[in-house]
Parts: C-alpha cells; sequence; structure tokens
C-alpha cells in the first residue's frame, strides 16, 4: 500500500548516526546504542539473541549484552530462557502510550476514518514521521480487507510509501529539502529508485490534492495518499486509504478515493480548527 516495506537496515542506520554525532559531546551514545537495540525488533522478527542484534546494530557482541541484561532489567526486554532469546518488554508501551493519548486528531478522525475504510473494502492510516521513516498511529480497515496489517506502529519508508510522499508535500519547502538531502545521503538507492515518484507525488498533491501508489511499484495493494495543510501539534500528518487489487474498480483511485480522502482530511481540518 505504498505500504508495507522493510526499514533501512539497522547496521547502516547506527553507522550513519554514529557519522552524524561525531564530535558531539552532549550525545549519550550509550543512550542511543539502547534506543538501537530495542529498535532492532519488529513484527517478522518479534525474537532475537544477542548475534543478531550485534549483526543488525553494527555492535560488538559484549557491548550487546550489556545494553539487553540493561534493558531487561527495566522491563524494555524480556528474556526468553527456553530461547535464549528477546523480545521486547511492556514498558515499551508505557513510553510510546502517552504520546499517542496525546494527539486528540487521533480521537476525532476514527469515526471519518471507519467511514472511509468501510466505503472502500480497504483500509485508512494516520501517519507522522520517525526519522526516515513514516509510522502509523492510528489504522481503521473494513472486516473485508487486510487480516492483519496496517496497525499502529507499523513503518515505512517516507521515499517509498504513498503516505511517505504525501507527508512530504504537507512539510514546508526548506523541511522538504532538508529530509529528501537526508534520504539522498543516508538511503541513496531509495532516493534514486523513488526519486521521480516523488515529484510525481509532490506535482499530483498540488494539482489535485492526493496522489496514488505507481504502478510500476505495486501489484497486490494500491493507495491513495494525502497531507493535512497544517502541521498538528507541531507534527505534519499524512493519510492513506489502501485498497487490495482484487478488490479495486478501475478507475477507483482517481475518480472516487483520492477526492474522498481529500474531503476526509478537509472535514478532519475544520472540525479541529485548520483553515487554509
Amino acid at each position: 500500500m505504498g505500504g508495507f516495506e522493510p526499514i533501512a537496515p539497522l547496521a547502516q542506520a547506527a553507522t550513519t548516526a554514529n557519522r552524524d554525532t561525531e564530535g558531539d559531546r552532549q550525545f549519550a551514545t550509550t543512550l542511543a546504542r539502547g534506543l538501537e537495540v530495542l529498535r532492532c525488533f519488529t513484527p517478522l522478527e518479534p525474537m532475537l539473541g544477542n548475534k543478531e542484534i550485534s549483526a543488525r546494530t553494527g555492535l560488538p557482541k559484549p557491548t550487546v549484552s550489556r545494553l539487553t541484561y540493561t534493558l531487561t532489567k527495566l522491563g524494555y526486554l524480556r528474556h526468553n530462557l527456553r530461547m535464549g532469546k528477546y523480545q521486547l518488554g511492556s514498558a515499551v508501551l508505557s513510553i510510546g502510550y502517552p504520546l499517542l493519548a496525546s494527539m486528540s486528531v487521533r480521537q476525532i478522525a476514527r469515526p471519518m476514518m471507519e467511514d472511509l475504510a468501510e466505503y472502500c473494502n480497504g483500509a485508512v492510516s494516520m501517519c507522522i514521521r520517525d526519522r526516515l521513516n513514516i509510522v502509523y498511529v492510528e489504522s481503521c480497515r473494513s472486516g473485508n480487507a487486510f487480516a492483519t496489517l496496517p496497525d499502529i506502529g507499523t513503518s515505512t519508508p517516507i521515499a517509498a510509501s504513498v503516505s511517505g510522499r504525501a507527508f512530504l508535500a504537507g512539510c514546508s519547502p526548506a523541511e522538504r529539502e532538508a529530509i529528501l538531502n537526508q534520504i539522498k545521503v543516508k538511503e541513496p538507492e531509495s532516493y534514486s529508485k523513488h526519486r521521480l515518484h516523488i515529484d510525481k507525488a509532490l506535482d499530483d498533491i498540488r494539482v489535485r490534492g492526493y496522489c496514488i501508489t505507481p504502478r510500476d511499484l505495486r501489484r497486490d495493494t494500491f493507495a491513495v495518499g494525502a497531507p493535512m495543510r497544517r502541521p498538528v501539534d507541531g507534527e505534519h500528518v499524512a493519510f492513506n486509504c489502501a485498497v487490495p487489487a482484487f478488490l479495486l474498480k478501475k478507475g477507483q483511485l482517481e475518480e472516487d478515493l483520492g477526492p474522498r480522502l481529500v474531503a476526509m482530511i478537509r472535514n478532519l481540518e475544520a472540525a479541529i480548527g485548520i483553515h487554509a
């Protein structure tokens, strides 16, 4: 859906982060390494051993062992003794929940998102930025759509997703250029592959308010994406509406779902007091 591509390899991300913060005396390297360990765990790989975490982060195994021990003591990881591996602990939820709970726009948007998801037999998601990825902070799907994904916490690269390109369109020109420069430096292959798609999406949103999944990228799911016109609590917010290919009618994205998604966002903006 412009959707579920894997995030950039963590070893690469950690190496890049080290380069970016080299010489910065205020940067707490140990804390950053602990957070990178937590970011290793995914829905597809919920349990990892120290060796696997070391490979993903590029950190020495003794360092990883100390970090996983500490994170387990603090409740951010759980140690499965039988498997000899770690998985995320409940303390991770305690960190994320205050953010979700404080985003009142989620509660206001949810009924509108549910209506659109039921109408299109698909899924509607709300997204914000997480470094060079887009993360879902709310998601609604019809009973006939996806069995599991999308869900809150799903993360996709900005460059490779409809919601990411919609997010870029909602940024100021300076913010957008800064993010694109980071992608160009840190994810050069993705930048080269998707730059034309990004430019097309920006043009489409400028003209008609929404962009669609490029036909040459996906075959199983197609989506439309659109941004809110103003930040909400300092965050740029984007939405996507995705439908499995086998349920999609010809021209439905362009003639129906795109305009409906934009109308939903405008209604949401009006409800929270955002005006053009």
